[in-house]
């Protein structure tokens, strides 16, 4: 059975806010701000930076230069994109958004383009 990938509204490079999950006085990241790192549409994820950062214990191993390696290491984990949302350029707080369609001209045509649009501010994104 093949899983039908959605389009998702966050990309890579956005600036995110953590809405859902342990609180920061619980020690979770709801609150928290970070950059988009990647984006997984096909399990709808994102990885943020310095948000769910988990510990992992990385089998000791040497490299090319004879550097030993391994032991505990903290990367983040992806986190669902429900969980987290955009946030406006102008208020710095987390808003959803819309798509707005402006015609552009290119070389003497007519063209439409796609804008994303913060839907508090009505500012781009």
């Amino acid at each position: 059975m093949a899983k039908t990938t959605s389009k998702m509204k966050i990309k890579k490079g956005d600036l995110v806010q953590v809405i859902s999950g342990r609180s920061q006085k619980n020690g979770g990241d709801r609150g928290k701000q970070g950059k988009v790192i990647a984006v997984y549409p096909e399990t709808q994820r994102v990885l943020v930076e310095g948000i769910n950062r988990v510990t992992k214990h990385v089998k000791a191993g040497a490299t090319a230069r004879g550097t030993r390696t391994g032991g505990l290491t903290h990367t983040e984990a992806a986190i669902h994109v429900s969980n987290v949302a955009i946030v406006d350029p102008e208020s710095k707080k987390p808003t959803r958004i819309k798509t707005r369609v402006e015609t552009v001209e290119r070389n003497g045509r007519q063209k439409a383009s796609r804008v994303r649009v913060a839907v508090s501010s009505d500012k781009d994104l």
